[in-house]
């Protein structure tokens, strides 16, 4: 299955680590650490020319990490995926 993230990317959901709220991740000064290292390294890719409010950690069958920076709320990502629905018949 595939998750919009805004724009016009598209991910694989089985490629999907994490989806994370970038308000409340990041007063973690963990975090905020993880995300710079991370757009250093070129990972990170923003898909939104507005306010930023969640990203999602993706790992590729190569092993390739990529963070995407979303204007989508987490819980509406967590809502596509389907996240929720298969969490709730646990």
């Amino acid at each position: 299955m595939y998750l919009h993230l805004g724009q016009d990317t598209v991910i694989r959901t089985d490629e999907v680590i994490g989806i994370f709220d970038l308000d409340t991740a990041t007063l973690s000064k963990h975090t905020r650490n993880y995300l710079a290292c991370a757009e250093k390294a070129g990972q990170v890719i923003n898909v939104t020319n507005e306010l930023p409010k969640s990203f999602v950690v993706c790992l590729d069958s190569g092993g390739n990490r990529r963070i995407y920076i979303s204007q989508i709320s987490s819980a509406t990502l967590l809502k596509r995926a389907g996240y929720i629905h298969t969490l709730s018949n646990v």
